[in-house]
């Protein structure tokens, strides 16, 4: 979800077999769930959101109103408004003080530090338009400085791809990805919108498997995710805290003919461990 270096770093690319999801059997035990079921904003003991303009040089400004649970949804609203910039400087060389206004809002909410884990079965059932512009993801970051703490995109999607990556630090410091892409065409495209999708990632001490609607994704093997930089670490041995959001523009492209409001909607977050 951080591919403000990617340039800086090496892709590999996964190929994957055709597998299917495994069946969640009487070994994995339900320790930590969301499933959005009290009205208004998300529960502010678990959730912690971002606030403004904060990477990848997207478009939108990040706002706690644009994130609200309705209806045993978690519902992120993408807007097409303009709000001002208390932190613009005229002349900045910042992208993030350069602009005077920001033309879209959207939200962006990360699991506090307490709520984090290492290993176990995420299953996260979600929905979204698949439309120029945006950027939904479901992601995770380690505890410290990236990307030597690691970060697991369990889904994103952006310019008609569907992602599943993993990213540790290479030599340098510089971004080590390894990832997967697959087009939205090879799903039904024609009813994308109108259901709800279940991405299942499944982590222990040797590898990730990242799932969509029963089909794997992507399959990392963790003898592979060292840090080649600095202290000599396995960032995927540690825990990983949750991310939520959508954004807008940046990798996800033009916004500018998207119809708006648009809305990427969560139904629950489910953390199983054996």
């Amino acid at each position: 979800m951080n591919p403000a270096l990617l340039l800086l770093g090496c892709i590999t690319l996964t190929a994957v077999a055709e597998e299917v999801t495994p069946p969640r059997g009487p070994e994995w035990k339900l320790v930590w769930s969301d499933e959005f079921n009290q009205d208004g904003p998300p529960n502010r003991e678990v959730w912690q959101f971002e606030h403004g303009f904060v990477r990848n040089h997207e478009l939108q400004w990040y706002q706690s109103d644009n994130a609200t649970c309705k209806d045993g949804l978690l519902v992120f609203e993408a807007r097409r408004e303009q709000v001002k910039n208390p932190d613009f400087k005229a002349g900045s060389r910042n992208w993030k003080h350069s602009r005077k206004h920001a033309n879209y809002t959207s939200a962006s909410i990360i699991s506090r530090p307490k709520y984090s884990w290492t290993f176990g079965r995420f299953e996260i059932r979600a929905r979204f338009n698949a439309l120029d512009g945006m950027w939904p993801a479901i992601w995770t970051t380690g505890h410290g400085r990236w990307p030597h703490a690691g970060e697991i995109d369990i889904m994103e999607f952006y310019q008609d791809q569907i992602l599943a990556n993993t990213v540790h630090a290479g030599k340098g410091g510089k971004t080590v990805w390894n990832s997967s892409k697959h087009p939205i065409a090879g799903f039904d495209v024609d009813t994308w919108a109108e259901q709800f999708h279940l991405w299942v990632m499944e982590w222990d001490d040797k590898a990730i498997r990242i799932y969509l609607d029963g089909k794997l994704l992507n399959d990392i093997d963790l003898g592979t995710t060292t840090n080649a930089d600095g202290p000599k670490v396995n960032p995927f041995h540690d825990a990983q805290r949750l991310r939520l959001n959508l954004a807008i523009g940046g990798q996800g492209g033009d916004p500018s003919k998207t119809a708006f409001p648009q809305r990427y909607e969560v139904d629950y977050v489910r953390v199983y461990q054996k």
